[in-house]
């Protein structure tokens, strides 16, 4: 293992010393890392002030480890162009192939230069962190609990590495440095969004969401190391002049791959279609157990939320909305059956979204929540001994047929991660990146929306119905 190893060091120490002989590139992290931190440290000290006149210091204690989580992130974010520059840099500059020419393997070549892209940003954000820790004692204002400070210290080591493995895949297949820097946008903004999202969660003070968020960074962020030791290939970095947009070309790779070689619907879905939901077995397995998991955080939410009802309060409170269900759904089922189709239709579009900057991770995000609702639901009737009949009368009719259709798309989406993260030698990132998205319209198109259709008719034109049958009405 170390004798595969060794080249690796061997490289990241050579890619080191370069970056350590760049003024243009030491300057301005160590600026950023020894300046940043004492206006974060000045910010804080009039927060305190100005919060104290009123009694809501808790707002300034919680802006304590949101600036300490932010200092660390700026110069993550203004060294990336050393991981940009890492190989388009390399080409334009006419240096990178006597690399490419070394007896290296294409993984020894990539992880070298991955980790020497990180650790110059690690250490400018770990500078920076203490330089602000520092700052903080010295002032006398309190540090954050070691819990959160933990969790701000892994979060931002994972997310250097998520966005540096990011820019690396990027330099690797950019043809140039100025179109690597163009498509730096999709890691900075994304993250910055996660940022403002935790910044909201220590808002909160909700220490175990922090946790998940953890575990989830780091999926990505191994699955981006992932992506780029599976489709770097020399030949191809040398081969590559110029990108040109070629949207015949990508619909010609997106509609074989959707059609398959049928020539008629019922071809299609025996050629095309079913093939691919079998595929799909393993994370269709994975979905089941991420809603199983939903279930449980439900139910466990009602413990931390109890939410106790007499059998009269209940009646009492149940009867207007059974009459305002008669008055809102009878009758008005054209309207409801649009509506909900597109409701669903619109949350398994925006699982994909999300899917596909987070390898399906954040994209199994809805049917968790959806799930949660109802082991939270279930839970509460359990507590409250209310009869199940019509609580299942209300979500059995049309959950038997969006339930699947939720599943199968998130496993589709979960699907598009794991491609992108295998190995093809013989294709592109793009092309990988059509089939994949092809696959998913498939599923979709062929399954997932028929499902739909059928679950908002049954829910707007039958569900009602039952329920009032069941209670007597």
């Amino acid at each position: 293992m170390w004798t595969e190893l060794r080249p690796v060091w061997i490289l990241m120490r050579r890619e080191l010393k370069d970056q350590l002989r760049d003024w243009r590139i030491i300057l301005p992290i160590l600026v950023l890392a020894l300046g940043f931190p004492f206006i974060m440290n000045w910010t804080v000290r009039e927060m305190l002030d100005f919060t104290s006149e009123y009694g809501a210091t808790i707002v300034a204690d919680r802006l304590v480890p949101f600036l300490f989580m932010v200092v660390g992130f700026f110069p993550i974010s203004v060294s990336l162009v050393i991981a940009l520059e890492s190989f388009a840099g390399e080409k334009e500059r006419n240096s990178i192939e006597p690399l490419l020419n070394t007896p290296l393997l294409d993984w020894q070549i990539y992880l070298g230069k991955l980790l020497a892209s990180t650790l110059m940003p690690l250490l400018g954000s770990y500078l920076a962190m203490l330089v602000y820790l520092l700052g903080l004692v010295s002032r006398g204002i309190p540090l954050p609990p070691p819990v959160i400070m933990t969790q701000i210290f892994l979060l931002t080591t994972i997310q250097a590495v998520m966005m540096v493995s990011g820019a690396v895949v990027i330099s690797s297949q950019a043809t140039s440095v100025r179109a690597a820097n163009l498509l730096s946008s999709f890691i900075v903004l994304p993250v910055a969004f996660l940022i403002q999202w935790e910044a909201l969660v220590m808002f909160w003070g909700n220490e175990m969401t922090l946790w998940w968020v953890l575990v989830g960074t780091l999926v990505i962020a191994l699955l981006l190391s992932r992506v780029g030791v599976s489709h770097f290939n020399r030949e191809k970095v040398l081969g590559r002049e110029i990108d040109v947009l070629k949207p015949a070309w990508a619909w010609q790779v997106f509609w074989k791959t959707f059609k398959g070689n049928a020539y008629s619907v019922r071809e299609w879905y025996s050629v095309s279609v079913f093939p691919t939901l079998r595929r799909l077995f393993v994370p269709a397995l994975m979905v089941l157990a991420i809603s199983a998991v939903g279930l449980g955080i439900g139910a466990y939410m009602l413990k931390e939320f109890p939410v106790l009802l007499t059998a009269s309060k209940l009646q009492e409170q149940s009867l207007p909305n059974i009459e305002r269900l008669r008055q809102t759904l009878l009758g008005n089922e054209s309207g409801m059956f649009l509506l909900i189709f597109w409701q669903n239709l619109r949350v398994l579009l925006l699982s994909m979204v999300l899917g596909i900057f987070t390898f399906g991770v954040v994209g199994t995000l809805p049917i968790m929540g959806t799930m949660a609702v109802v082991g939270f639901l279930g839970a509460f009737l359990s507590v409250n001994q209310v009869a199940l009949s019509p609580i299942l009368t209300m979500i059995l009719p049309h959950g038997i047929f969006e339930v699947p259709a939720a599943i199968l798309a998130t496993a589709a989406v979960l699907k598009i991660g794991a491609t992108l993260a295998t190995p093809a030698r013989d294709l592109t990132i793009g092309e990988v990146f059509l089939k994949a998205i092809a696959d998913w319209a498939k599923i979709m198109v062929g399954l997932v929306i028929p499902l739909l259709v059928v679950a908002a008719f049954v829910e707007a034109f039958i569900t009602p119905r039952l329920v009032l049958m069941v209670l007597g009405q």
